[in-house]
């Protein structure tokens, strides 16, 4: 593989014009398309194969006309202070808002009277209007949402108190300013790393032209393949992070190539053979990762993985051809002016040990104290995830400032938690002799049960064969007790069918959350089985070793459930909640654990593969275990540090959208890179590799004759070059010799 990526970086530099044509012309495919598709009018979610799906499903069979998954939405009036909702005055108004909102839109299915429904609370200080639209909330037309908004503002001007809630609001989260200053960051770091601007431009160009294309065919084919708004967000935020990583490696790799006294082609073609097999492998495992997340088989989560990973592999592709072209226009540049006249005064005389080569050291020195620290150190965060609870955010989790959130509040106060989270019971009574009456047994079996305030009486469809009961819990939608209670449905609902023949089935939001977070659970170990199982397998081509990819996939897990422990007194638990911009703490995302899982593997992954490389290619060069290390750190720790520290500014900043589930995973997602970059791959690997020493790069006979040999360290480049092993304990470093003998 170094050979071929060899011939590629250079063919890429000689043909650097046509490369980077190449490119922009595909960027403007992209952009075209992007610009002239139609708008995006589906995101559907589905769970196959859960009870709440198969409810769901049912319902648009039996009742074609009830627009079953169209968006909904709740108009929340409370009434001044001293008055009461069935005042004349403010009947009045509320019948002038049920009139607007019915001749407001097309797209509206039904509007209720709240003092024809029974919509108003028992104080009467609080009424709500109910609205069902024929479509979903993300084929709402800018009108019909004006509508919906507008409907209420001559109500506020009498004294009323109006907000809005449902999914009809529901529009694309915005990420605000902090995403622009991840990326700025992402550039300081960079300046500061290469200490030229071309080279710390360079990445940053050929990220963003690979989000650009990633991003924009996402959007160009939203509609065809169904793709949600989260979809885009999540490729542009894995793709911006390792679209830098993967070029400042190469960058990175290129100028040392340089800096040997290599001319500009070879040290590019070098760049791409070596630094390149590395980007090649790490990128696989994020793709892995990814697209693995099909494994749990729900649509949503599934597209979501492919889009991403296939921005991730525009990525790998920029990072092999358009930045050695790239590097062709830049020139000696790439190196800075401090870094020129370095190598023009250099004698060959010894460099003076780096950060890296001095904590490589340290690390050698006390191996034991510092693998404890780190294992205890993390294991000490990740306590908080043995009290993880996982749901779905509602509108409880959105900010004060919405009206989302203020009308989830009002329905609380007013009609009690449980009101922001209705249960549709669905009873099909195909199969029994006599549906009404099953159905009242339903009702009654319901209403008899712990924790529900409201059972409304059966709706039957046309044909009479099913029916509908709408069921309120006592408590908020993403509470245990609620959890409690559709499991209780359930159980009854098996003996009912057993009495009776009527099947009886639980969806609605709630339920379809519940069953989500389940599904989740099933998934979450086939799952990660088969993620940690292919990359164990790939890196142990990578690295011709079973100790190192076993070491490697034992630290992720620690690292990750770090994270998710940090995650869990952040979002659960409100410590430093405020300083996230966490205003309601709640269950924890459940899609969380199994994403984290996915997205955190393939990108620990990234600098497991570009440290460790670097220290199997020294160990095959001839140099000893414990020497190798040091090579390795002296080489690319700087690389990583800078890598991290651009991944995590990056993830940081999608902190600041106002999207609950954006700013978890830009949180999760920042503080595991930081477990995985700074103490698990910078000070738990090469405490393991020095306590095992040359144990570590050992391969059974049998197992190493089986395997393909990919020369990701470039030995048979270096062969047929005509260059022999460097042997020795590399350069500069002969100070540490004593310390490193017994390693």
């Amino acid at each position: 593989m170094a050979t071929f990526l060899y011939k590629l970086g250079r063919l890429s530099f000689r043909r650097r014009r046509y490369v980077a044509l190449i490119w922009v012309a595909l960027l403007a495919l992209a952009g075209f398309g992007a610009a002239s598709a139609s708008t995006a009018t589906s995101s559907s979610f589905s769970i196959p194969g859960t009870e709440a799906q198969r409810a769901f499903d049912l319902l648009e069979q039996r009742f074609p006309g009830a627009s079953a998954d169209g968006a909904s939405a709740r108009v929340v009036f409370k009434a001044p202070d001293s008055e009461k909702m069935t005042d004349p005055a403010n009947k009045a108004e509320v019948g002038k808002v049920v009139r607007e909102l019915k001749s407001g839109s097309d797209q509206i299915a039904s509007v209720s009277d709240p003092y024809a429904a029974g919509a108003v609370s028992k104080n009467g200080s609080t009424a709500y209007v109910s609205v069902s639209y024929k479509v979903n909330s993300m084929e709402l037309t800018d009108a019909t949402r004006d509508a919906l908004e507008d409907a209420g503002h001559a109500a506020q001007k009498s004294g009323m108190t109006v907000e809005i809630g449902g999914d009809a609001l529901q529009v694309m989260p915005e990420t605000g300013a902090t995403e622009i200053i991840g990326v700025a960051i992402a550039a300081v770091v960079l300046v500061i790393t290469f200490g030229s601007l071309i080279a710390a431009g360079l990445p940053l160009l050929t990220a963003l032209i690979g989000v650009g294309i990633g991003v924009s065919t996402i959007t160009a084919l939203a509609n065809v393949l169904d793709l949600g708004s989260t979809t885009s967000t999540l490729a542009m935020m894995i793709g911006l992070a390792v679209g830098i990583d993967y070029a400042l490696f190469i960058v990175s790799r290129y100028r040392a190539e340089l800096a040997e006294g290599r001319e500009r082609e070879e040290a590019a073609g070098r760049a791409v053979g070596t630094a390149g097999s590395a980007v090649v492998f790490a990128g696989l495992t994020v793709v892995i990762a990814l697209v693995g997340l099909a494994v749990v088989n729900i649509p949503m989560l599934s597209k979501m993985g492919f889009a991403a990973a296939g921005t991730v592999a525009i990525a790998v592709l920029i990072a092999l051809t358009l930045v050695p072209a790239m590097l062709g226009f830049a020139g000696k540049r790439v190196l800075g002016r401090r870094a020129r006249k370095a190598a023009e005064a250099s004698d060959g005389a010894e460099d003076k040990p780096n950060m890296g080569t001095r904590w490589a050291r340290f690390v050698l020195r006390k191996p034991v104290w510092v693998l404890l620290v780190g294992v205890i150190g993390l294991g000490t965060v990740a306590v908080p995830a043995a009290s993880l609870e996982m749901g779905l955010p509602d509108d409880g989790s959105q900010p004060t400032s919405t009206t989302q959130r203020r009308a989830y509040d009002l329905l609380s106060e007013g009609f009690g938690p449980g009101f922001n989270g209705p249960l549709m019971v669905v009873v099909d009574t195909a199969n029994s002799s006599d549906g009404k009456t099953a159905a009242k047994q339903v009702s009654d079996e319901i209403s008899g049960m712990k924790g529900v305030v409201a059972v409304t009486p059966a709706q039957f469809n046309k044909a009479g064969d099913t029916a509908m009961i709408t069921v309120v819990p006592k408590d908020r939608p993403s509470s245990v007790d609620t959890e409690n209670v559709v499991h209780a449905i359930r159980d009854a609902g098996e003996d009912i069918k057993s009495d009776t023949g009527a099947e009886v089935l639980v969806t609605g939001s709630t339920a379809m959350n519940i069953d989500f977070s389940q599904k989740m659970n099933d998934a979450l170990l086939p799952y990660l089985a088969l993620v940690v199982g292919l990359a164990f397998l790939l890196l142990m081509v990578v690295f011709r070793s079973v100790l190192v990819p076993l070491k490697a996939a034992l630290g992720f897990l620690l690292s990750v459930v770090a994270a998710l422990g940090a995650v869990v007194a952040v979002f659960q638990w409100g410590w430093l909640g405020s300083l996230f911009g966490v205003e309601q703490t709640g269950p924890i995302m459940s899609m969380m654990p199994i994403f984290m899982v996915g997205v955190v593997f393939g990108l620990a992954m990234d600098y497991e593969v570009f440290l460790v490389t670097r220290m199997r290619e020294a160990y095959v060069h001839g140099e000893k275990p414990g020497q190798a290390i040091v090579t390795g750190f002296r080489h690319g720790a700087r690389v990583v540090t800078a890598a991290a520290v651009i991944m995590m500014a990056v993830f940081a900043g999608f902190i600041g959208s106002s999207e609950q589930m954006v700013k978890m995973i830009g949180f999760s997602l920042a503080i595991a890179v930081f477990f995985d970059a700074f103490v698990v791959r910078m000070a738990i690997v090469p405490a393991v590799l020095a306590l095992l020493g040359r144990r570590a790069w050992s391969l059974p006979g049998w197992l190493d004759r089986i395997l393909p040999n990919v020369d990701v360290e470039g030995e048979g480049l270096r062969e047929q070059l005509g260059e022999t092993p460097a042997g020795g304990a590399g350069h500069g470093d002969a100070g540490g010799e004593r310390e490193l003998t017994r390693v």
